[in-house]
């Protein structure tokens, strides 16, 4: 079974007169004629599906692959269209494709997740740069001269141009540059236990504050001052044995206390 050749005019000049065979495949069952004439058509519009890869070069994606991710949003703009709409296949079929090739890099090619807000903005500083470079010749554009062209914000293109470098993360492993050997990791700090530390000192604030005069200035005097149970008791006139009774007291009122609040 062969498809009509061409015989009125298309927006594209390799863009075949299919509008009877699609008119065929929806009056066809499940078969073998089905799919043969299915696969004619998928053929038939290859070289469109192609050229719109074509256009997604140099972004980080293989030619090769970008033809076939191309040629899975064709299948399934012939596989969906309806003729009985009106609408003609290449009408369907563009913005299939190329949603789908999107969808590609949506999906398998940002390491970082990026809102699609900038995504729509590194697409736009990128366009914009091409454009610019034809009229700025020996030098890159600047961000002023981006934000004109784009009708963007200065702050939008400089969110545009940091996307640019977020298709691929760089190894915590990788060597940093000017250096002998020192890594990323190398310059991660560890866990601080002193956020424990200040963590405890605010839930015990309210506590500390409700004890009488003496046991917060005993406390204060163990505990920040690093005297001794004798130096206190000498320092307040009292034994030391009553020292230890008030801080073991004390203790146990914010132990007890805190465990409730914790509760």
């Amino acid at each position: 079974m062969r498809i009509a050749g061409r015989t009125k005019p298309h927006p594209h000049d390799d863009a075949p007169d299919t509008d009877d065979a699609f008119v065929r495949l929806s009056r066809l069952p499940e078969g073998p004629r089905r799919k043969a004439l299915r696969d004619e058509l998928v053929e038939a519009w290859l070289p469109m599906a192609e050229r719109i890869a074509v256009r997604f070069k140099g972004r980080g994606e293989s030619l090769e692959d970008l033809y076939q991710v191309a040629a899975l949003g064709l299948v399934k703009a012939v596989d969906h269209y309806d003729p009985e709409r009106g609408r003609a296949f290449e009408a369907y079929a563009v913005p299939t494709v190329t949603g789908e090739i999107k969808r590609h890099f949506r999906d398998h090619m940002w390491t970082l997740h990026v809102p699609r807000r900038v995504q729509d903005l590194r697409n736009r500083v990128r366009r914009s740069m091409k454009e610019l470079a034809q009229t700025t010749p020996g030098r890159a554009p600047t961000v002023a001269e981006i934000a004109e062209h784009a009708q963007l914000s200065e702050g939008e293109v400089r969110t545009g141009l940091e996307a640019l470098e977020c298709f691929t993360a760089l190894s915590l492993d990788a060597e940093m540059p000017g250096t002998d050997g020192y890594a990323l990791t190398d310059a991660l700090g560890g866990p601080d236990s002193s956020f424990d530390v200040v963590v405890d000192r605010v839930a015990a604030g309210p506590v500390l504050k409700s004890l009488p005069e003496r046991e917060r200035t005993i406390l204060y005097l163990r505990f920040f001052g690093g005297m001794t149970q004798s130096h206190i008791a000498q320092q307040l006139g009292i034994s030391q044995m009553h020292v230890s009774r008030l801080l073991s007291g004390c203790c146990a009122r914010l132990r007890e206390e805190l465990v409730t609040e914790a509760r």
